[in-house]
C-alpha cells in the first residue's frame, strides 16, 4: 500500500507536465509540416522558418523585441540592485517590510492593471506610444523582480566583511564595487536573466503601451493569430520558446552557482 501511494506524486507530476507542455510540443511539431495546416502532418519542411527569417518586417520586430529586452533588463538590474541596497539599509524593520510589500505589489498585480495604468499615465503626460513607452513599462515591472533576486544575497552577507573593508581604509565606492557587488553578483545575474525572460514573454503590458509604428514579437504573434491560423505563427512561436528556454537554463545555472557556499580568502 505504501509503495502504491509512493508512486502517486510521480504520476501526478507527469500528468501536470504533460498538460503544460503538450500544447507547446504540438505547436512545434506542426511548425515542420509541409501541408500548411494543423490538421494532418504530410511531410517535414523548414519553409516556415525560412519565411520567418526572410520576412524583413518580422526581422525588424525581432530586433525591437531584443533591444527592448536587453535595455530594460540592464537598466532594471542597475535600479534593482540599488533598490535592494536601499531596502537592506533601512534600520526600522517595519519600514523595511513596508518597502518590500510595495515592491511585491508590482509583481502580484495583474498585467492588465499595470498596462492600463501606464497607458493612462502616458496619455496624461502626452507621451507618444512607441519605443519609449514600452521601454519604461518593461523597466517598471522588471525592477521588483531584480530586487527580490538580489535581497537574499544581501541578507546572507556578513556585516563583518564591510567592517573589515572599512577598517582597511576602503572608501564607500570601494566597498560597493569590491566587496558588495562581487558577493551578490550571482543574484544580480539571476535577476538580469529573469528580467530578460519577463520582457521577452510579456504581451499584455506591451499591448497596452505600444504604438501603431512599433511592435514586439508577442504583439505580432497575437495579431497574426487573429487573422487566421498560419504555420508561420508556429515557427515564430517555436523560436521565441527556444530563446526563453535558453534564458531559463542560464538562470538555473546561475541560481545553482549562487547556492554554493562562498569561500572566505585570507589576505596574506
Amino acid at each position: 500500500m505504501t509503495k502504491r501511494l509512493g508512486r502517486l506524486p510521480s504520476i501526478y507530476l507527469a500528468v501536470v507536465f504533460i498538460i503544460l507542455y503538450a500544447p507547446i510540443f504540438y505547436l512545434i511539431y506542426y511548425s515542420f509540416n509541409s501541408a500548411g495546416n494543423m490538421h494532418s502532418f504530410e511531410g517535414f519542411t523548414l519553409d516556415w522558418y525560412r519565411e520567418v527569417l526572410q520576412d524583413t518586417r518580422l526581422f525588424i520586430i525581432l530586433l525591437n523585441t531584443l533591444v527592448i529586452a536587453l535595455l530594460s533588463s540592464a537598466i532594471s538590474t542597475v535600479l534593482g540592485v540599488f533598490g535592494a541596497l536601499a531596502i537592506k539599509g533601512v534600520k526600522t524593520k517595519r519600514f523595511q517590510n513596508a518597502l518590500l510589500t510595495l515592491n511585491n505589489v508590482m509583481i502580484v498585480s495583474p498585467d492588465v492593471i499595470i498596462g492600463a495604468s501606464f497607458l493612462v499615465l502616458f496619455a496624461i503626460v502626452g507621451m507618444e506610444l512607441g519605443f519609449g513607452s514600452v521601454l519604461i513599462s518593461h523597466i517598471a515591472f522588471s525592477v521588483p523582480i531584480v530586487v527580490l533576486m538580489v535581497l537574499p544575497n544581501l541578507e546572507e552577507m556578513s556585516p563583518s566583511l564591510i567592517d573589515a573593508a572599512r577598517d582597511l581604509g576602503a572608501s564607500r565606492w570601494d566597498v560597493l564595487t569590491r566587496v558588495i557587488i562581487p558577493y551578490i553578483s550571482p543574484g544580480i545575474f539571476a535577476g538580469f536573466f529573469m528580467a530578460l525572460t519577463y520582457s521577452l514573454d510579456d504581451f499584455v503590458v506591451t499591448f497596452f503601451v505600444t504604438g501603431s509604428g512599433f511592435s514586439t514579437l508577442s504583439v505580432e504573434i497575437y495579431s497574426l493569430a487573429r487573422r487566421g491560423i498560419s504555420l508561420t505563427i508556429n515557427a515564430l512561436s517555436t523560436l521565441v520558446f527556444l530563446a526563453t528556454l535558453l534564458l531559463v537554463i542560464g538562470y538555473y545555472l546561475i541560481s545553482k552557482q549562487r547556492t554554493k557556499p562562498k569561500e572566505v580568502r585570507s589576505v596574506g
